[in-house]
């Protein structure tokens, strides 16, 4: 009986998902997550009147490679590509290091009005982004900064969200190995720099991607304190290619499609660590 209850030799098992509704929905977010990454990548090997028609064309009749080209003739692309790099690594090296300092300092140092000061932290998260710009661009103004790429990078180098979430990370790390450590004879930086950091990894590697993210996608600083084309990132170059009464949409989406192509290779390779960072420095408040 046991054995005719076992499938036959050689057929193969049909594969049914436990959840078929939940499938088909991750289905159809997939299709609208990667759809406009489609459409851009077809709209940049079309051309200008294939772009605009009505109704839309979808498939380009012939594919327009001399977008490409185009972008580099309409715009420094790659002084701007390197603006963009150059900001985004100083950016993300500025935010891991300061609220690593800032989130360990946070999360275990005991000082007075400490509570207090973290309060204040997590007030500026609750501020919207356009109140700082006046009073940050009146800094970069006094200090001579203006169309520079240090005025790019600069005020974006700390970040109250990014120490909210080193500290959420660095109070889950045992307390045990800095006790080890302080009576082994380890003063407070040799724990922080020896046994805490390298334990950190994970959520320095995720506050990292979503510093890289959201500095390369940046649009609105590098236009207010930057008016040289050569010294503006490739978000904002961009958006110069946006006619006040017609856009070249294809040279458009072809340098889109070019400046998107890194953040997305990077997010891919660390997908797991970011996701791995967040989850475990959300576990406690």
């Amino acid at each position: 009986m046991a054995d005719s209850a076992q499938p036959p030799v050689g057929r193969r098992r049909r594969y049914l998902p436990r959840h078929p509704v939940a499938h088909l929905l991750l289905c159809l977010g997939a299709v609208v997550m990667v759809g406009p990454f489609l459409w851009q990548l077809t709209t940049s090997l079309q051309t200008f009147g294939e772009s605009v028609s009505v109704p839309p064309t979808f498939v380009p009749r012939s594919l327009q490679w001399s977008n490409v080209t185009a972008v580099f003739a309409a715009l420094p692309f790659g002084q701007q590509l390197l603006n963009t790099t150059l900001m985004t690594i100083a950016r993300t090296v500025g935010q891991v290091l300061f609220s690593c300092l800032a989130g360990f300092a946070f999360a275990r140092m005991q000082f007075r009005g400490s509570a207090v000061l973290f309060g204040i932290f997590l007030s500026v998260t609750m501020v919207p982004y356009q109140v700082f710009l006046l009073p940050q661009y009146q800094i970069m103004q006094r200090l001579g900064l203006l169309n520079t790429l240090v005025a790019l990078f600069l005020p974006g180098m700390f970040s109250a969200f990014g120490t909210f979430l080193m500290r959420q990370f660095f109070r889950q790390l045992p307390m045990e190995i800095e006790e080890a450590a302080r009576i082994d004879g380890a003063n407070i930086l040799q724990i922080f720099w020896r046994i805490m950091l390298p334990m950190a990894a994970p959520g320095m590697i995720a506050l990292g991607v979503l510093v890289i993210i959201w500095s390369w996608n940046d649009l609105l600083w590098p236009l207010v304190v930057n008016s040289d084309p050569r010294q503006m990132p490739v978000s904002a170059g961009l958006a110069s290619l946006q006619g006040q009464y017609t856009t070249n949409f294809p040279v458009l989406m072809a340098g889109s499609l070019l400046a998107s192509l890194p953040v997305i290779v990077v997010f891919i390779v660390f997908q797991r660590h970011l996701m791995s960072g967040i989850a475990f420095s959300g576990v406690k408040g």
